[in-house]
């Protein structure tokens, strides 16, 4: 724990120009891209990133494109800060937050199209989320230049379509991964955990309750995803929970299998509790051991 704050920067050029200067002293650079309104999970993967690289970079950008038409973007949390505070405790080198003119240029029309994994689960829910996600992706990194970037588990679907992103384009960035951070009773943290009322907090916990009970249909020897998907939406609906969707997939191809017969398993949900949608999954790895929860990669 440093205590330095990080430097501040809110230019391309400068972003560029300290990324430059950085590879040329043979640094490594770590990148953390982020929304801001930092809690332990985003804390976390920095801590990650930090045991593999020299330099920790973290942007804070709350990117419109991901967002559509009625959702929260006017409204999500923007609390530089408080970030820029949690920042100088952890050690982070660089605290990149750009404008949007920044970022995406006046009259600029450049967009990356995305062709898989984007009209199912969360995607079919936010039309046009993951071209937002992958756009602003891919500016970040050409703009950071990092040498590894993290990303958490809990956005499953997203880190999944990133992956193919940069192998596709040929990305020079080497992507790692770090686990879902969970409150003592299990609710997956997220910004968005604030828009919750007391009432919907406690329901809240169903989603994570619903992973588990499909987890427990799995160890008991259940393959079969419809059924497992069945498990988990009795748990949601015990809890009062109406989910978006109850999910047991194949993490390769984002559909259900005819018959789970081993290797990854991903289970997600989504749910909206008043002026919340949240989202959660687990992935388990099933091998002549057993059945054991793990990482996507």
């Amino acid at each position: 724990m440093s205590g330095i704050p990080p430097v501040l920067l809110d230019t391309v050029a400068d972003m560029q120009s300290w990324s430059v200067r950085a590879r040329e002293q043979g640094r490594r650079i770590g990148f953390v891209p982020t929304l801001g309104d930092l809690h332990e999970g985003h804390l976390s993967l920095m801590r990650r990133v930090l045991e593999e690289s020299d330099r920790l970079v973290v942007s804070v950008f709350v990117n419109p494109t991901q967002f559509g038409p009625g959702e929260d973007y006017e409204n999500y949390p923007r609390r530089l800060g408080e970030d820029l505070e949690k920042l100088a405790e952890l050690g982070a080198a660089i605290c990149f937050a750009p404008t949007v003119e920044e970022i995406y240029p006046p009259g600029d029309t450049t967009r990356v199209e995305v062709n898989w994994g984007e009209d199912t689960l969360c995607g079919a829910a936010r039309p046009g989320h993951f071209a937002g996600v992958c756009n602003v992706i891919v500016r970040l990194f050409n703009v950071v230049g990092p040498h590894i970037a993290c990303f958490g588990q809990k956005d499953a679907q997203q880190v999944l379509i990133i992956r193919r992103l940069v192998r596709a384009l040929h990305l020079p960035v080497s992507l790692i991964l770090g686990p879902t951070i969970r409150e003592n009773d299990g609710l997956a943290l997220s910004s968005r955990n604030a828009y919750l009322s007391p009432e919907e907090r406690a329901r809240a916990v169903s989603l994570h309750r619903a992973l588990e009970k499909a987890g427990e249909g799995l160890r008991e020897g259940e393959r079969d995803p419809a059924r497992l998907a069945a498990l988990g939406e009795g748990e949601l609906a015990d809890g009062g929970v109406d989910p978006e969707y109850f999910a047991v997939l194949d993490p390769e191809t984002l559909s259900p299998p005819a018959r789970i017969t081993g290797g990854l398993v991903l289970v997600a949900c989504a749910a909206r509790l008043g002026k919340a949608r949240l989202i959660d999954n687990h992935v388990y790895r099933i091998g002549e051991d057993g059945v054991h929860e793990t990482l996507l990669f």
